[in-house]
């Protein structure tokens, strides 16, 4: 790529070969317009380094973990702004213009879209509750695609190198600097591991998560129970 970047978007990856094209040919009208794409990968076992180069302005590698993966991202990023994006995760129309111009217009440093899952049922209130609850408290997470200006990203500083909740103690710093702008516009994002695991127990899951970090718990116990970390 070559001129200004205004928006950077960050993809940390593991593992996506059969999900990662798709992912990265919704995002062609974002480059098209200018915006950078960075996919971080973390060591993947399969083919997704490969399937993404063709598809993102840079594919990096950083050792394995979400937060150690979109940091490197941020640190190789050359936009004003940073747009954390999960790989099953889709940006509503036009995401670049709205996060641009409502971080310009409300003047914070960051924010995030509402959700929605890509499946129906208790599901969608599920997702009104996490919209919800994120207004109330100002915390965010990684699944409502947040975005911070850089200036405030570097100030808050980065994603703790944590192995889970790293979007919601990144949230608590960021708060700091300013309440999140939260978008109205949904971002979709897949229903795969609830239904594969139950909503009614992943949503007990979460909570008992949440409320382990709140007390204290080392994050690499809780990525372990989450599932999201080797054991």
């Amino acid at each position: 790529m070559s001129g200004t970047v205004t928006l950077s978007i960050i993809m940390p990856v593991l593992d996506e070969a059969a999900g990662i094209e798709a992912a990265l040919q919704a995002l062609a009208p974002y480059r098209k317009r200018g915006v950078e794409v960075i996919v971080v990968d973390g060591g993947s076992r399969d083919a997704t380094a490969a399937l993404a180069r063709p598809l993102a302005d840079y594919v990096i590698m950083a050792p394995r973990g979400r937060s150690l993966q979109m940091n490197a991202g941020a640190a190789a990023a050359r936009g004003d702004a940073l747009l954390f994006l999960h790989a099953d995760t889709n940006l509503p129309e036009n995401a670049d213009r709205l996060i641009l111009d409502g971080l310009a217009r409300s003047g914070r440093g960051w924010g995030r879209f509402d959700v929605r899952f890509d499946g129906g049922g208790l599901l969608a209130m599920t997702a009104v509750m996490m919209n919800t609850r994120s207004r109330l408290t100002g915390i965010a997470t990684g699944d409502q695609a947040m975005f911070a200006a850089r200036a405030a990203f570097e100030a808050a500083g980065g994603f703790p190198p944590i192995a889970l909740m790293e979007d919601v103690a990144l949230s608590a710093h960021l708060k700091r600097i300013s309440r999140p702008l939260c978008l109205t516009a949904r971002a979709t994002t897949s229903a795969r591991r609830w239904q594969r695991h139950g909503v009614l127990r992943t949503i007990l899951l979460m909570w008992k998560l949440r409320l382990g970090y709140y007390f204290g718990a080392d994050p690499v116990r809780l990525a372990q129970t989450y599932g999201y970390a080797e054991r």
